[in-house]
């Protein structure tokens, strides 16, 4: 009862910062560039986020994170991040050319070793608020991926506002043409160039916290984040001070140092996302055996193209309504398999609340099997994940005649994480004899044919191709 209203004032409190903020960098990016510029510099800036945020959200599909936090990380990178890195790299450079009379030499150093350590330290408050507060959507590192992805796209956001609208203004005063003008440079090397520099940098930092969300041991937890926060400041000071390196400085570092790093990321990213659909087929696996899935449903969660013809599925015979349930199910059950997976893998002992969480996805699971199970094992069917007799359902059968998985003697219940390592699925199927333990959660569907009709019928899940994942 007391979570709940600190946790509404912690909204409320972030809700303001974020509006205050965004106001105060509105107005003065529109105060450096002119409404004229600024206007301008808005709708190029605006070109690069749309495939940058698309990339990121494709990252975390497997188990996608609530849109109102991503929402959240782009605002404060594009407003918190933003004016606190203005106010103190202009604050730093001012102090520096004052005190050492070159003013040359203070916007150099102030490029160079004070706007890298500002900057990323402004974007990886959002991973680090994240982190404490919403650690139950924070589970790996492809969680430390996107959210970053999220947070550097904001800041570079509006950063490109600025440049952007400063080059127009230039432009005007000078009367240069549009090929020749400091626009079309500046849009060049920033929205066509190097649109992934600032969110390569603190992707790093992502990348440190999402590792430090699954280890077990609490000098990582705090190591790895600093770690990546490091390389993210050191990659960023090479960048700015790339122009500093000779006449073709910039060109040798993009290419020897920004391509080749960018690739990496790209091979990593795909790479995590593939291990996060295998590990979703694996521990899904073990609820289908205790009767909580169908055996086909397994293959079609740790399958992208599948998920989303289930929803496509469920939405043309059921509706938007029956869409949005499938879609839940898909992130309940994503959610269910990594909870485990980071419980076999030894995940951090202050994850106290395993079993309460488990049973709270198994629990919203169950009251959206109806709908969302057979639109699963169709689309599982269709996309040839599993052999066509899965799909010949008995239309006459209802959702009722399901026995609902309950608690038994051979089964105990989940284990803390600290504890084991390899905790079992806290429910198993109970007979058709048996009563009902809670009526309540039988509802018909409008796919409420498709559930098999006791525990004899579910058959030991079996994924095509060797990994199940496509």
């Amino acid at each position: 009862m007391r979570a709940r209203p600190s946790g509404t004032i912690r909204t409320c409190v972030l809700l303001v910062l974020l509006a205050v903020t965004g106001i105060a960098i509105l107005e003065l990016v529109r105060e450096q560039t002119g409404t004229s510029g600024f206007f301008v510099g808005l709708g190029l800036a605006m070109l690069p986020v749309a495939p940058l945020m698309a990339a990121f959200r494709w990252l975390g599909r497997a188990a996608p994170a609530p849109w109102s936090q991503l929402l959240f990380c782009f605002a404060w990178g594009a407003c918190t991040a933003a004016l606190i890195a203005i106010l103190a790299n202009n604050f730093a450079t001012e102090w520096i050319a004052a005190a050492t009379a070159d003013a040359s030499a203070a916007d150099h150093l102030g490029s160079v070793a004070i706007a890298p350590v500002v900057e990323e330290s402004a974007k990886a408050a959002a991973l680090l608020l994240v982190f404490f507060f919403r650690r139950r959507h924070f589970t790996g590192p492809a969680d430390g991926f996107v959210v970053a992805g999220f947070t550097a796209t904001g800041f570079a956001f509006t950063e490109n506002v600025l440049y952007l609208g400063n080059a127009f203004v230039e432009d005007l005063a000078e009367g240069s043409g549009a090929l020749e003008s400091v626009t079309a440079a500046t849009f060049f090397v920033r929205i066509v160039l190097s649109p992934f520099a600032h969110p390569l940098f603190t992707v790093l930092t992502g990348l440190g916290f999402g590792v430090a969300a699954v280890s077990a041991r609490r000098t990582r937890r705090i190591f790895l984040p600093l770690l990546g926060l490091a390389l993210a400041m050191g990659m960023h000071a090479l960048w700015n001070g790339s122009s500093q390196f000779g006449d073709h400085g910039f060109y040798v570092v993009y290419a020897c140092v920004m391509v080749p790093a960018f690739g990496l990321l790209v091979w990593l990213a795909v790479r995590i996302r593939r291990d996060r659909l295998r590990a979703v087929a694996g521990e899904l696996a073990l609820y289908a055996a205790a009767g909580w899935l169908g055996p086909a449903e397994v293959p079609a969660l740790a399958s992208m193209p599948a998920r989303s013809l289930a929803r496509a599925l469920a939405r043309h015979n059921g509706g938007r309504a029956a869409g949005r349930t499938v879609a839940r199910y898909q992130a309940d059950a994503a959610a269910l398999a990594l909870l485990r997976n980071r419980a076999r893998r030894g995940g951090p002992v202050r994850e106290r609340d395993f079993a309460g969480r488990e049973r709270e996805l198994l629990e919203r699971l169950w009251q959206g099997r109806a709908t969302a199970g057979p639109a699963l094992t169709r689309a599982a069917v269709m996309e040839e994940l599993v052999p066509p007799w899965f799909d010949l359902l008995d239309p006459s059968a209802s959702h009722a005649d399901v026995p609902r998985p309950r608690r038994t003697a051979d089964a105990p219940a989940a284990q803390d994480p600290a504890q084991s390592t390899d905790p079992a699925p806290i429910m198993t199927p109970i007979t058709a004899a048996d009563p009902d333990p809670d009526p309540g959660l039988r509802r018909s569907g409008p796919w409420s044919s498709a559930t098999p009709a006791g525990p004899s019928s579910i058959r030991p899940c079996v994924l095509p191709g060797g990994d199940g994942v496509r």
